[in-house]
């Protein structure tokens, strides 16, 4: 019987060439736990590993498991430890390379990634794309059957966005990129089930986020145009847990700084 979403610990086929094994570390910001994705081309042995996950001997003795220790090269999606606490233990037991964006998490010599480049290992063919939004650093990749968007694009619920400026700008043209790269590819998020159609899903969060926009535009008519981001959050989220509030304040504030600066 096929392992159905979510199964801690073990590998689970998805599509004919990505397999995942979810984390034990599920939370309000994780969702389940942390989606570690293994590409294997078909007849090969050896693989690509997507976001080793949290700093978990268990989960990487699971990853090591599922890949036999015959890792091609490791991708990082961003720097967040939920994805990343895992590098060091993984390459100590796999020799793996890694690549990310953000030179401090490369292993074995390799280069930062870089947007719109050609990645090809263990047979298989991965483009790369920027995706920012979530983190500055944030990135998707694109298979033939499969568009894997970190926590750019979840499987449930919606992403935090960071706080900084411009952030709010850099993820509507995130998710534009998707929308088009995700059409009639299974969408393998970082966190959640995995869909078997990433449009329908970006499109549902490209409508999501310019209707928050609309209500924290009203939110300011009635508050005064120089509220701050957490009496937002009160007006705009008031039937949301309060616990996150916190998180959604991140991403308030960077809603306040597109309306303040594009309009």
């Amino acid at each position: 019987m096929a392992l159905e979403h979510p199964a801690y610990g073990q590998l689970r086929q998805v599509t004919t060439t990505a397999s995942v094994v979810l984390a034990d570390n599920p939370g309000q910001m994780t969702l389940d736990g942390t989606n570690t994705w293994i590409l294997r081309a078909p007849g090969r042995s050896d693989c690509v590993v997507i976001d080793p996950g949290p700093k978990d001997k268990a989960h990487t003795a699971a990853i090591v498991a599922a890949t036999g220790g015959e890792i091609a090269l490791t991708l990082i999606t961003h720097h967040h430890h939920d994805h990343t606490g895992g590098i060091d233990r993984l390459v100590a037991q796999t020799g793996t390379p890694v690549r990310a964006k953000d030179s401090e998490y490369l292993r074995g010599g390799t280069d930062p990634l870089v947007d719109d480049e050609v990645i090809e290992a263990a047979g298989l063919r991965i483009d790369v794309l920027a995706t920012p939004g979530h983190t500055v650093d944030s990135m998707s990749f694109v298979l033939d059957d499969a568009l894997l968007t970190g926590d750019t694009v979840l499987g449930r619920g919606t992403t935090v966005l960071e706080s900084r400026s411009g952030a709010f700008g850099d993820y509507l043209r995130s998710l534009d990129r998707l929308v088009t790269a995700g059409a009639g590819k299974a969408l393998l998020p970082a966190h959640g089930p995995d869909h078997p159609d990433a449009e329908p899903v970006v499109r549902y969060y490209i409508d999501h986020r310019h209707e928050r926009l609309t209500q924290v535009r009203e939110a300011l008519r009635d508050l005064g145009p120089d509220a701050g981001a957490m009496a937002v959050v009160r007006r705009v989220y008031a039937d949301v847990d309060k616990r996150l509030w916190l998180a959604a304040r991140s991403s308030v504030q960077a809603q306040l700084d597109y309306l303040r600066t594009e309009g």
